[in-house]
């Protein structure tokens, strides 16, 4: 079992600059050029997406570049001085981070869907057949299973898994102390925290690690569509994983359009398809790689909310994930499994 994970803050930003793909797609000739940066996940999708928009009187003639890598390394990098046009980012954390550094307009999220963009659910993604009988947070927590989930230091996806994990004590009736608890036993059997959801997700499929990981409904829908072996579990209580974007100070007006198309229906269809719950739009459509394609979407028994459940990201990011104060931090550190 790994005992010690650390990632420096430096190396992570680097790694972000360095590894994350930096692609131009769209004709080069294209009048404008859009600079998009956004969490790992969303690189498969966001193709398709592209090429709706593409069809489009505003996006006959955009060129999109991209740099995909995990939610808080890529904010970092984009405030650290990365181009960027439109920001697509896994927590709400991510972009205020750039409003406070004067890149981001402090009116962002004023729209109807609150700066939202695409939605999803934390699931557990087990080995094919669930040999293990994993179907709810306590089976997680048994002595021997081994959890893969990301390093909450730079992924997005990482934070929305553990306070899944913590809500699902709450909502059950549970005090801070029993889900603190929990949390504790679910992290001592976390035996990789890869750097992002997608390198998790690598990690667990190709490299044959870990009994469960801990990640989006759409990461493993996709895992699914790709012929990867694999099944996925919606647990009884999770919670409602919503990313959030918006239009830097300095973007063009190709990337507002693009902002204000992601927003329809035909873009959350082009979503939706792999896997990304649909927001603000009625989507009908079957998934392939869902557990029901005709009803991919099935609402879970009991569904958490940051905002109904937490309290809002300012108040949960501040009491969960500060570096010196959080809980997480903490608890990670007296595993063994520092972050920093």
């Amino acid at each position: 079992m790994t005992k010690n994970f650390k990632i420096g803050a430096a190396a992570a930003l680097a790694g972000v600059l360095a590894l994350s793909a930096c692609s131009a797609r769209g004709d080069s000739a294209g009048n404008e050029t859009v600079d998009l940066v956004g969490f790992s996940i969303l690189k498969t999708a966001n193709e398709d997406v592209f090429k709706a928009f593409e069809q489009t009187d505003e996006g006959k003639d955009v060129t999109f570049k991209t740099s995909y890598g995990a939610s808080g390394d890529q904010s970092r990098a984009v405030a650290g001085g990365q181009a960027a046009d439109i920001v697509h980012f896994s927590l709400e954390t991510d972009v205020t981070r750039l409003v406070d550094e004067g890149k981001v307009a402090e009116d962002w999220n004023q729209d109807e869907n609150k700066g939202v963009l695409t939605s999803s659910v934390v699931v557990f993604v087990v080995r094919p057949g669930n040999p293990d009988n994993i179907k709810t947070w306590e089976d997680l927590t048994k002595p021997g299973v081994e959890i893969i989930t990301p390093n909450p230091a730079s992924s997005g996806s990482a934070r929305w898994n553990i306070l899944a994990a913590w809500g699902h004590v709450i909502a059950n009736g549970g005090t801070e102390k029993e889900a603190e608890e929990y949390t504790s036993k679910l992290i001592k059997n976390t035996i990789n925290l890869p750097g992002s959801g997608r390198e998790a997700t690598s990690a667990f499929v190709d490299g044959g690690q870990g009994d469960v990981l801990l990640s989006y409904e759409n990461e493993a829908i996709l895992a699914k569509q790709q012929g990867q072996d694999i099944d996925y579990v919606i647990p009884p209580e999770t919670l409602l994983i919503e990313n959030t974007g918006a239009v830097t100070k300095d973007a063009n007006d190709s990337a507002k359009a693009f902002l204000d198309f992601i927003h329809t229906k035909e873009a959350q269809t082009e979503y939706a398809k792999f896997g990304f719950r649909p927001v603000g739009a009625d989507v009908q459509t079957e998934v392939e790689g869902a557990n029901d394609p005709a009803d991919p979407f099935p609402a879970p028994e009991k569904l958490l909310t940051i905002e109904d459940d937490f309290g809002g990201w300012d108040a949960t990011a501040d009491k969960f994930f500060d570096e010196e104060n959080g809980i997480i931090p903490k608890l990670l550190a007296a595993a063994g499994k520092e972050t920093e």
